[in-house]
């Protein structure tokens, strides 16, 4: 039960003398004040007495537990009686009902003092057991709601987890029940929003509430701070935009349009733009408003190219072939860890689609040259329209004759020209750690310098190139292109280089 305390203010309510009972009680509903224990520490002070508070299983809510009796307490509970008082030697004991949230059940608040009750402390322990029950009802009611918005969050989050991975059935059906006609759609664009961790949650339910549910707004399993958003309303977009632009610390980026089979890619476009808008003035961007390298490539040379790559997965299972491209393409956009999130599986499966890819395509998706070339291959066997002519993938050209058009080498000498800006020699220190594989002390190693000059100079070029390259993924492979279709990479060791053996083994 909780106990007297000794020392501090004490409410005589036996003479009457101090009628600011009622006040102090009521302060107890004030928002600041919500909370049952300090309501009966409260009670048995002001009461003089030992309380507690226990449901209809005889589970302590408050206070400290006090002998009962059970018969009394069962009376109580199930309704029979609505209070009772009793005596037991020199103890008084008040006895009352308190509804539970259930609405079935209630439970029994106890007040034992060694003054008698008169009707003050009566009142008190009434009114007292009127403001629990406002208290439980209260807190039932937002543990309700939690579960609730807690339930809501966890079906968006495996909409998008089908979405991901091309089941668009099963992810329309699970969509239809809540939010109908959300999913109506052939095509949607993916943006994905950033802003500060603590307040993710009331950001998200502003972007809820901006595109009027008519969107897939989901928390990012994987990183604290985005959230995931898939429309395919034109006009969320500046809804969206619109959130970002007055707020500290949030920022935005989009994909261009997709079918919602492409989802995953939109996401990894979504991702890309993200990291340029962190450089931008309105912190928003469209993956549609750069220069891609893909897009200069010519686009029967790239199809026939991925088709030849592509080619050992052909003899899957459609839905096996889905799920491992899927998981390979986001694999090569995060970590493990962060795509299993994203998928909902392990990241033990992850590595182990990715290593099957990898073995059927007789490649090494350590080499980031390698990771490179196989990224444009999936994003392109997931995105690029069909075009005319080697459709089957049974001649033409291989990856190098991909990085050799002008266009591509233009785009190329622009980019990385950025670089020569710096007195540091940034071009020199990127082409190493790429050579590298992404690893700082390898590189430092060849160059000469500390590790931790390599990862600056790397963090130096991202402003200046517009892209991400420490987190790896989209803008790092981008970089990459570009310095193959250069001549600053060795070209020798990329998957398809050699269109006229398309199966032979590749080593990265």
């Amino acid at each position: 039960m909780a106990g007297r305390g000794d020392e501090g203010r004490r409410v005589h309510v036996a003479d009457g003398t101090d009628p600011g009972w009622e006040r102090e009680l009521l302060d107890h509903l004030r928002p600041a004040g919500r909370d049952v224990r300090k309501v009966v520490a409260w009670l048995a002070e002001v009461a003089r007495a030992d309380v507690s508070l226990q449901d209809d299983t005889g589970a302590l809510l408050a206070g400290a537990r006090a002998p009962l009796d059970e018969a009394v307490v069962a009376d109580i509970a199930a309704g029979r009686i609505a209070s009772a008082a009793l005596q037991d030697r020199d103890r008084h004991l008040r006895l009352v009902r308190v509804e539970l949230p259930q609405g079935t059940s209630a439970g029994v608040l106890a007040v034992s003092r060694p003054a008698p009750f008169d009707r003050r402390a009566s009142d008190i322990v009434t009114h007292t057991a009127g403001v629990l029950e406002l208290l439980l009802r209260a807190r039932g009611s937002a543990a309700a709601g939690h579960r609730l918005r807690r339930a809501t969050s966890d079906l968006r989050l495996a909409i998008l987890q089908l979405l991901m991975v091309e089941d668009i059935v099963s992810a329309r059906r699970v969509a239809a029940g809540l939010w109908p006609g959300l999913l109506d759609t052939e095509t949607a664009c993916v943006y994905v929003a950033e802003s500060r961790p603590e307040d993710r949650d009331r950001f998200a339910e502003e972007c809820v509430s901006a595109t009027s549910e008519q969107a897939l707004v989901v928390r990012c399993p994987a990183v604290d701070a985005h959230v995931i958003v898939v429309t395919p309303d034109d006009a969320a977009a500046a809804e969206l935009r619109s959130l970002v632009h007055d707020r500290p610390d949030t920022y935005i980026g989009g994909s261009s349009r997709h079918s919602l089979a492409q989802t995953a890619t939109a996401y990894g476009q979504a991702v890309s733009a993200l990291a340029v808008a962190h450089f931008r003035p309105d912190k928003s961007a469209v993956y549609a408003e750069r220069t891609h390298p893909e897009r200069l490539m010519d686009p029967g040379v790239l199809r026939g190219w991925t088709v030849r790559l592509l080619r050992p997965l052909d003899r899957l299972p459609h839905h096996t072939r889905a799920e491992l491209l899927a998981t390979t393409r986001l694999g090569l956009e995060f970590t493990a860890v962060n795509a299993a999130k994203v998928l909902g599986v392990s990241r033990n499966t992850v590595r182990a689609r990715m290593e099957r890819v990898e073995g059927m395509l007789r490649t090494d998706l350590s080499d980031l040259t390698v990771r490179a070339a196989v990224h444009l291959a999936l994003n392109t066997e997931a995105g690029l329209v069909e075009v005319p002519g080697d459709r089957d993938g049974a001649a033409g050209n291989g990856f190098g004759e991909l990085l050799a058009g002008p266009a591509l080498r233009t785009w190329a000498g622009d980019l990385l020209g950025r670089l020569a800006t710096d007195a540091r020699d940034l071009r020199r220190t990127l082409r190493t750690w790429i050579a590298a594989g992404g690893n700082a002390e390898r590189a430092a190693q060849l160059l000469g310098v500390h590790a931790q000059t390599v990862r600056e100079h790397v963090r130096s070029a991202e402003p200046v190139l517009e892209r991400q390259l420490l987190d790896g993924g989209c803008d790092l492979y981008e970089v990459v292109l570009a310095h193959l279709a250069l001549g600053d990479l060795d070209q020798s060791g990329l998957p398809g280089a050699n269109p006229g053996h398309p199966d032979s083994p590749v080593h990265g």
